[in-house]
């Protein structure tokens, strides 16, 4: 039998690596569920966890504690992350079971394959929520508190793409809520600073998630979901290069509030501002290979900055 042209591109343009670790060490029946918290694809989870890295690194000067528990804080975020993510992705492919089903890149996850059911998903999201529960209890009531608030924006975040062509804002907040959960651990009450480091994120989200976007849009329009690669188009380019210029100048200013400029934090910074522009160069939205590895080096930029505000207060 001639597979249909859909079933070609699935084959093609599928989202789901092979050959990888999931692969080779786990066992047969562990494998959909990794992939549904793209155990596979941990980009995912250095995203998210960068911005509470940030935090850590920056809101760490002055806070108190020694280095250890500053980096045991790290530590209990990447957990956190790993963990949270992979319940954020899970919650994701439920929502979209239907619409992954007819976009080549999605069609082959674990949902819409009929490899995990419904029911088996929200298992699996009890299971990873029930591990960032024990990271929470680590951290202090304020950092809890903090955290939990984040998850009303998770919940609906998939639900987005269907109404505004701005999805990309709700995954903003979600993915930058760890600056904010690091700001009430380690300074415990409101500062500006906090406030222009979530901002920072979110803007440095925008940027990236709007390239990622672009991987789907003749999907996107073909099925009627929304994101800011539609919305922006020709513009995108100008508009990406305005976020992450945002980026840069709210990172700075955080940093500067906290007292945190020494020539270190200015390296990092600036390490991560010729990264940024090497993106805007070499950017091509209609190559999803090209795409995808911009995508990606955001990790590269992210751990830049992180690099840069640990080392902040070196020589200042």
């Amino acid at each position: 039998m001639t597979p249909s042209p859909t079933e070609i591109s699935s084959q093609d343009r599928t989202d789901i690596p092979k050959g990888n670790w999931v692969d080779r060490w786990l066992p047969p029946f562990a494998r959909p569920y990794a992939r549904l918290a793209r155990w596979d694809r941990p980009i995912g989870t250095w995203l998210l966890l960068l911005p509470c890295w940030w935090g850590v690194a920056l809101f760490g000067h002055g806070s108190g504690h020694s280095v250890l528990m500053l980096l045991w804080y790290g530590v209990l975020f990447g957990i956190g992350a790993l963990a949270m993510r992979g319940a954020g992705c899970t919650w994701n492919d439920i929502t979209d079971r239907d619409i992954d089903g007819k976009v080549a890149r999605t069609a082959t996850r674990p949902i819409p394959s009929g490899q995990v059911s419904v029911k088996q998903a929200l298992a699996f999201i009890v299971l990873q929520a029930l591990v960032g529960l024990a990271v929470l209890t680590q951290f202090t009531l304020p950092a809890a508190i903090t955290a939990i608030a984040s998850l009303g924006v998770v919940a609906v975040y998939p639900f987005m793409k269907r109404y505004t062509y701005f999805p990309q804002c709700f995954l903003g907040v979600a993915f930058n809520w760890g600056a904010l959960v690091a700001g009430a651990l380690l300074i415990g009450h409101f500062e500006p600073q906090i406030i222009l480091l979530f901002l920072a994120g979110f803007c440095w989200t925008m940027s990236y998630d709007t390239i990622y976007a672009h991987q789907d849009k003749e999907d996107d329009v073909l099925i009627g979901v929304k994101s800011t690669a539609l919305k922006f188009g020709s513009k995108t380019r100008p508009i990406i290069a305005g976020f992450l210029v945002l980026t840069l100048a709210l990172i700075a200013t955080a940093a500067w509030l906290h007292g945190v400029v020494g020539p270190l934090f200015w390296a990092g910074w600036a390490a991560a501002a010729l990264h940024f522009a090497w993106q805007i160069k070499t950017l091509d939205f209609d190559d999803p290979i090209n795409l995808l590895k911009h995508f990606k080096g955001n990790r590269h930029a992210g751990m830049l900055v992180t690099l840069g505000l640990a080392l902040g207060m070196v020589a200042v």
